[in-house]
C-alpha cells in the first residue's frame, strides 16, 4: 500500500510531462505536414543525379 504513495505522484508527473510536451509540439506546428519532408528527400536526391 505504501508503494502507491510513491507510484501515483510519479505517474502523475510523467503523464503531465508527456501532455505538456505534446501540447508544445502541436503549438509549434510539429505535426502540420508529415508527408512533404519524406518526399522532399527523394526529390532532392533525384534532382542531384540528373
Amino acid at each position: 500500500m505504501t508503494i502507491l504513495y510513491i507510484m501515483i505522484p510519479i505517474s502523475v508527473v510523467l503523464a503531465s510531462f508527456f501532455v505538456y510536451t505534446f501540447l508544445w509540439a502541436v503549438k509549434n506546428e510539429q505535426f502540420d505536414d508529415l508527408e512533404t519532408p519524406a518526399h522532399k528527400i527523394l526529390i532532392d536526391d533525384w534532382n542531384k543525379k540528373t
